[in-house]
């Protein structure tokens, strides 16, 4: 029997507000692009992953951290939301196994890193999986930033991580290509915009070195600081770039006028299915 090898893709996606899968209102509206294009994730790769590493905007460590519990619980790190969304659930599994990978290959590679055997869910993992897998039958392991927020060190981690693409691990890094909560409107529609643009023109118009230059000198970008006055949603995508570091991505998810005037954007890297 022949062996055909197959590398998992990469992705950076949207996590949305809070608890927004949960929330009909908000699911088939504003977020029903967005549901959709996450909702088709896992129907666009060839092989489906035994499990999924997910870099969350949500969390930051002192050193990269990594979960290990084998059943994580919930964090509701949100506010003002329905009184039922504190009690929903994603109950897909840990792995302990993933985690000890992901520790032994930051350690070959000279990064330093730690485990967290209580860490729990927060809504960077399960509000995406939620649309992603619903079933939550797919083991999820989360990976913390590093505090200070460095792009050349979360590019190095990515790429420390690639090989866990051979390995059917799916890397998902979580975050926004424009987070203001401050200028969360049709204020935002230029600065989004151009921002947004940049974003295009850095990450599916560049690869390699060239990109992870442009990356690391984002502050440069057109109106990178409205469109990021804390970088904390943008790092994941450098997780991401790293992990796939000298492939070309595309864009698999776009608006123009998301909340009213926002131009936001998805990457998706490595061989996905043809579509029709």
């Amino acid at each position: 029997m022949t062996t055909i090898h197959y590398r998992q893709p990469v992705f950076f996606v949207s996590h949305g507000g809070g608890p927004w899968p949960w929330m009909p209102d908000y699911l088939n509206t504003v977020y029903a692009n967005l549901a959709q294009s996450l909702g088709d994730l896992l129907d666009s790769v060839l092989v489906r992953p035994k499990a999924i590493l997910m870099i969350s905007a949500h969390w930051e460590t002192p050193e990269f951290t990594v979960q290990t519990a084998l059943q994580p619980d919930m964090i509701y790190d949100y506010g003002g939301f329905p009184a039922h969304t504190y009690q929903v659930r994603y109950e897909s599994s840990g792995s302990p196994e993933l985690a000890e990978r992901v520790v032994a290959l930051l350690e070959q590679a000279n990064i330093a890193v730690a485990t967290d055997a209580q860490r729990g869910y927060d809504h960077g993992m399960f509000s995406p999986m939620q649309v992603i897998n619903p079933a939550a039958d797919i083991p999820v392991v989360q990976l913390s930033l590093k505090k200070g927020l460095d792009p050349q060190q979360h590019i190095a981690m990515g790429r420390a991580l690639a090989q866990l693409r051979d390995e059917n691990v799916l890397i998902v890094a979580s975050g926004l290509s424009y987070h203001n909560l401050r200028m969360f409107n049709a204020h935002a529609a230029e600065p989004s915009r151009a921002f947004d643009q940049w974003l295009f023109e850095t990450v599916v118009e560049q690869q390699g070195s060239e990109r992870n230059e442009r990356l690391n000198q984002w502050e440069l970008a057109p109106a990178a600081r409205i469109a990021h006055p804390r970088e904390e949603h943008l790092l994941p995508l450098m997780v991401a770039v790293g992990a796939a570091e000298g492939e070309q991505a595309t864009r698999n998810y776009h608006e123009a006028k998301f909340m009213g005037g926002l131009s936001v954007s998805n990457f998706a890297f490595g061989e996905l299915k043809a579509t029709s």
